[in-house]
């Protein structure tokens, strides 16, 4: 389901597509196991995509994606009359949570998305023999 959501038409040839789903799915099953209610999932996946985007189409360095980060993730845990961000229905106990998964899972392997998204691969020539 999740390879039709996210429009993956060369799954089986893509690498790229491939890592990317991997990722997507490994984060979708993180937030069940947390528990996250429909709202938080959403709002979990939207900054997982928020952090690759940051990567892929920004090109930011590790440093500014962390800031952006921080940026995106203030206010979580607070009620709305505390002036809470657009995450704040996130406890403080799953905002940490949530760090602790994106460096786990993306900023310890920055070096590898950056190749990921941005070298210049040869495309295999597979001859008939």
């Amino acid at each position: 389901k999740l390879e039709e959501f996210l429009n993956f038409t060369q799954l089986k040839t893509s690498f790229k597509e491939a890592v990317l789903l991997d990722y997507y799915t490994a984060g979708f099953w993180w937030a069940k196991e947390m528990n996250f209610s429909l709202i938080q999932l959403s709002g979990f996946m939207d900054l997982l995509n928020f952090a690759l985007e940051n990567l892929s189409d920004k090109h930011l360095t590790l440093g500014d994606n962390l800031k952006e980060l921080e940026r995106a993730m203030a206010g979580m845990g607070e009620t709305d009359s505390e002036g809470g961000g657009d995450l704040n229905f996130f406890s403080i106990e799953q905002a940490k949570a949530i760090i602790d998964y994106l460096v786990t899972s993306l900023f310890k392997h920055y070096k590898l998305y950056e190749y990921l998204f941005h070298s210049r691969r040869e495309e295999p020539v597979i001859s008939n023999e």
